[in-house]
């Protein structure tokens, strides 16, 4: 195209679609002729587009940002600069839908005579946005789903009607205003931060009971630095805490300011078979045979969960909540029989522990870190205490570790200073064979014990990592070992004998991949998050990956995690052995061109790995 033929205007607009999916794929000539027919409009934060909206058509937002949300105003889908919408299409799908503007949103408009006429002539041009509308389905339905109440968010759970109190104010003036207001529980703040809280549990035990004068200040009474949850969180984030840490009173967040509460009574209406309960039942237990009895009913859950639609994320986070609460339990009988520890510790998760994407049918991959204060008569101690408990999380169902990446092994279980020696071995001389075996330990996350141990290695690990560009080109090799099963034509590439034929295995061909790609850009960036999404946006928000490809990446890997958690679904109802493999013949046609888009996805990941470490590579 010409340039010089379109205004200052035009030509602007056309540098821009050009490199918009999926104007980028028309011929030169018919992005010309689009881009005359696009009108622009400036329209500021709050603006709402609807079904009464007279113009319809395609809206491609130039800067700025818009929400999707369905007649109850439930948060759909959330677009940014590059995307586009057409809100016709959509009403015919979620009728009552809306989008609202969230930012003060400059917007090109393409009519839908001239939108339906380019989708009748390209057919990649009308593929594309059938596949977004199946992507952003996909997402609706994983927002909208009922995955139980103990998902619900917080916001409409907790108390609002707070009662707060200043630091100097007396035990006294506290005690009438909590009666007064008939609540159990009293916030202190200082300058609006919250410093402390107040229950009549305090007031009882450790006024009352000790005699003391009702003019003491409630700051020589009160609980400091309470315990907070982020208001974003959902109930089961709000129980695990409050279970783990014994608590009846649970401060909700939003930032630094102090939103809302939670009491244990805000728990009755959970049902027996939410997975709060599991965990509660998990931690009381005396011995591995009453876990193993408990876990029993994992499966069944899993069934019920995938059936109910519950997003597989969330259903990663709660089989992982499980296996951590079996560890630390399993820990704690061991010191039961052997004893406190000598010198502090942390037991670590690796892998998909330490990332909280969990599902059935895991191995153990954890470690041990003690403290350099260790003797050499006191190591005795832990190698009792991790064969113990790896022996016990064998016979839960978590399986001993094929390639013995265990805290029972000697190797992985060290003294601070010697994990920091072994790392600096790692960096300074990767090989193909010692990175693959390694990648995994630089998941980590502390499961029970001292965090800071773990802390302070992981920081150790970042900045060792950043620093070398040898060990992020040899992990840019390992990203590459395993390309997505998808051959010539796009048809996927399946095993074609053995125990699994015609089978794929999503976890090795498709979710491991993003996992490790998304790894490679976090340690680069030296972003300490481990779970694979969180770490997505985090790229984004540091500038490290565009928000197209993260966005990209982020809905394969749900997608690729919800095909395989119905998988697994499937197997346990039909009574077969678990396993991350799938037969794409048995999928639904839509499903099949979401894995096919998914698979894609990956594919184009790995290349602009492949072009960012080509010199490493070799």
């Amino acid at each position: 195209m010409d340039e010089n033929t379109l205004s200052p205007e035009l030509a602007a607009i056309a540098d821009f679609i050009r490199h918009t999916l999926p104007f980028s794929a028309l011929p030169e000539d018919e992005l010309e002729a689009v881009v005359r027919k696009m009108e622009i409009g400036y329209f500021r934060n709050g603006h709402v587009f609807d079904q009464e909206t007279p113009e319809q058509g395609l809206r491609i937002l130039r800067s700025g940002a818009v929400e999707l949300r369905n007649q109850e105003d439930e948060l759909l889908d959330r677009l940014a600069e590059g995307e586009s919408f057409n809100l016709s299409g959509l009403l015919q799908e979620e009728p009552g839908i809306r989008a609202v503007l969230i930012e003060d949103s400059l917007l090109y408009f393409l009519p839908r005579e001239v939108y339906q006429d380019l989708r009748s002539r390209h057919r990649d041009f009308d593929r594309f946005f059938h596949g977004q509308r199946s992507r952003r389905l996909f997402r609706a339905t994983r927002r909208m789903v009922s995955p139980g109440e103990m998902l619900h968010p917080l916001k409409g759970l907790m108390a609002t009607d707070l009662v707060t109190t200043p630091v100097n104010a007396t035990v006294s003036e506290v005690a009438q205003i909590m009666a007064r207001r008939r609540v159990s529980s009293a916030l202190v703040l200082d300058k609006d931060q919250l410093v402390g809280i107040v229950t009549d549990r305090d007031l009882r035990t450790r006024v009352l009971a000790r005699g003391r004068d009702g003019r003491v200040a409630i700051h020589e009474i009160m609980s400091p630095n309470p315990i907070t949850v982020e208001e974003k969180g959902t109930l089961f984030d709000a129980t695990l805490l409050m279970t783990r840490n014994g608590l009846h009173h649970l401060p909700v967040q939003r930032g630094n300011q102090t939103v809302g509460i939670l009491t244990t009574s805000d728990l009755i209406t959970a049902r027996q078979n939410d997975p709060v309960y599991l965990v509660q039942r998990l931690s009381r237990q005396e011995c591995v045979d009453g876990i193993k009895q408990v876990l029993r009913d994992v499966p069944d859950f899993l069934v019920h969960w995938s059936d109910d639609g519950v997003p597989a994320d969330q259903v990663s986070h709660i089989l992982t909540a499980i296996s951590d609460t079996v560890t630390r339990r399993l820990i704690e009988l061991a010191m039961s029989e052997l004893g406190e520890a000598p010198v502090p510790f942390c037991w670590l998760g690796f892998g998909s522990q330490a990332r909280a994407e969990q599902l059935l049918n895991a191995d153990q991959d954890n470690a041990l870190i003690i403290s350099d204060q260790v003797t050499e008569e006191q190591l005795d101690y832990f190698s009792k205490l991790t064969e113990q408990v790896c022996t016990g999380l064998d016979s839960c169902g978590y399986v001993f570790c094929p390639g013995d990446v265990m805290a029972q092994n000697p190797y992985w279980r060290k003294t601070l200073r010697q994990w920091r020696d072994t790392v600096d071995r790692w960096i300074t001389s990767p090989t193909p064979q010692s990175v693959m075996k390694i990648s995994i330990a630089f998941d980590i996350r502390g499961i029970y014990g001292d965090m800071e141990l773990a802390s302070q290695l992981q920081s150790h690990m970042l900045h060792r990592v950043r620093e070398s560009t040898i060990f992020q080109a040899a992990l840019a090799s390992n990203v590459l070992n395993e390309s997505p099963p998808l051959g010539i034509f796009r048809r996927f590439v399946v095993e074609r004998d053995g125990e699994h034929k015609d089978n794929l295995n999503l976890k090795k061909r498709g979710i491991l991949p993003i996992v490790e790609i998304v790894r490679l850009r976090a340690l680069s960036a030296g972003i300490s998050e481990v779970n694979t999404l969180e770490r997505l946006q985090l790229l984004v928000r540091g500038r490290h990956m565009s928000r197209y490809d993260s966005r990209n990446l982020q809905d394969a890997l749900r997608f690729l995690m919800q095909v395989r958690l119905q998988v697994q679904a499937n197997q346990i109802s039909e009574g077969e052995p678990l396993s991350n493999h799938c037969n794409p013949r048995k999928l639904p046609k839509l499903a099949r061109e979401q894995l096919r888009d998914a698979f894609r996805i990956v594919d184009t990941a790995q290349k602009s790995i492949r072009t960012q470490y080509r010199q490493g590579l070799g």
